[in-house]
């Protein structure tokens, strides 16, 4: 299975991404757990659904509720119970489930190494069927569904946004000390070095969840070695003790050193937003984030919104990457349904109305990009994100999710522990790779 998209068919995609007008397409995160239930209706037996997902941020719990509304409108026997879980609760919530076998009819994961790992479990449905379906799968992103795939058959719908990682900026900030774009590390450095000298750290950073570190680790390796060496260490024909996975981690213990980060990021968290606050105190001038956070913004602080700016991670001088090559994933959330569901057709018809037109307004206004082909961006922002990705030679998709689930956590924690200065790049490099090759070894 590929793990990252072809040179051809990732442009393909996005060009068709920019076209056209906002069409008819399928007519039909706060740390608390949450949870809405509309009442039966009336007549006929009842079908009762569990969908959990982790839009905990506004307006996105209004805009699936707003779905499943119209789902249950059209379906007056089905009822339809929501929870709303924040991120990283979720992944243990999700797991608690599938050890007790009570999983809900449809829930996400983030595609790549998990989903993966639920199809060959049998956790998952095959809902390749209902994709062909009256050209239902044609409407999406052809990288999305290939995203979606495994074993050339398709195990979720991609909805929720075409994620890639950049580097989001204060507008404000970098007009104040004259600051252009930096088109290389080394530009990017002496920004940092002149922030730090007036007392701005350049990047926020709430690393307690371990993924967000992650997005500097890759893109350093990414920008040395180019995506070959992760994709040759995740198949066994290379290994994370490369050079560029090396490199990715003593940069990140200099960044440490020299200040470029606030201080206490391990213990910070993200889910709750306190790296986005030192963004809108004007505390740090920069963060790397998932292009979500542009929506996250736009609800929860829309006058910082109009301040903000982004960039693509600068080039390495010694590298042999790409600098157009993007982190991400086209779909971010994957839908899934459970393949202990009672109602599966449902279920599945369920998942199309949170990309139906009048959702797809509702996200596109709110600052997502639902992985379809024919919508319109009219936000700068937005086609601001889609020049990077148009750009693209290939995507690389997140390392948590493209290895297997034990395997990630072994990635994200060595990740963290670079950041707080407790585990040498090498050891880091050593222990990912042992994990690997035991996993690899067992397949």
């Amino acid at each position: 299975m590929k793990r990252s998209l072809p040179k051809t068919g990732i442009k393909a995609a996005i060009g068709a991404l920019i076209l056209g007008a906002v069409m008819g397409l399928m007519g039909a995160c706060t740390p608390k757990t949450q949870t809405t239930t509309e009442a039966p209706r009336s007549g006929g037996d009842t079908v009762t659904l569990e969908l959990w997902h982790i839009q905990s941020t506004d307006p996105f719990p209004g805009i699936i509720q707003g779905s499943a509304d119209r789902f249950m409108a059209a379906n007056p026997n089905v009822k339809v119970n929501i929870t709303i879980v924040a991120n990283d609760a979720y992944k243990q919530k999700l797991a608690v489930a599938m050890s007790s076998g009570r999983m809900p009819d449809i829930f996400i994961s983030w595609s790549g190494g998990p989903m993966n790992e639920y199809a060959k479990a049998g956790t998952i449905a095959d809902l390749t069927a209902y994709m062909n379906a009256q050209g239902y799968k044609d409407t999406f992103l052809d990288a999305a569904i290939n995203q979606a795939t495994y074993n050339g058959k398709i195990y979720g719908v991609p909805v929720e946004n075409v994620a890639v990682c950049t580097i989001f900026y204060n507008k404000e900030i970098f007009a104040r000390y004259g600051f252009q774009i930096p088109t290389t590390i080394s530009q990017l450095e002496g920004i940092c070095d002149t922030l730090v000298q007036n007392g701005i750290k350049p990047f926020s950073l709430a690393n307690k969840t371990q993924w967000t570190g992650s997005m500097y680790f890759m893109h350093f390796a990414a920008r040395r070695g180019g995506i070959s060496p992760f994709a040759q260490a995740l198949e066994g024909t290379g290994s994370f003790e490369d050079p560029s996975f090396i490199y990715a981690g003593t940069k990140i213990q200099e960044w440490v050193n020299k200040g470029y980060y606030n201080t206490g990021f391990n213990g910070l968290d993200e889910d709750s937003g306190q790296s986005r606050q030192l963004l809108y105190t004007g505390d740090a001038a920069m963060t790397i984030m998932g292009s979500w956070f542009i929506s996250t913004v736009y609800g929860e602080n829309p006058e910082f919104a109009q301040n903000i700016g982004l960039f693509t991670f600068p080039a390495d001088e010694s590298g042999v990457g790409n600098p157009n090559t993007v982190i991400g994933t086209i779909g971010d959330n994957f839908y899934h349904v459970a393949s202990t569901s009672k109602a599966p057709d449902k279920a599945f018809e369920l998942i199309t109305y949170l990309l139906d037109g009048q959702s797809v307004i509702e996200r596109i206004a709110a600052g997502r990009i639902p992985p379809l082909k024919e919508v319109s961006l009219s936000d700068p922002l937005l086609a601001a994100l889609f020049l990077q990705v148009q750009a693209a030679p290939d995507m690389q998709l997140w390392y948590d999710q493209s290895l297997s689930p034990e395997v990630a956590e072994v990635h994200k924690t060595t990740s963290q522990e670079i950041f707080g200065g407790t585990m040498s790049p090498e050891t880091a490099a050593k222990r990912l790779q042992e994990a690997q090759a035991a996993y690899l070894s067992k397949r």
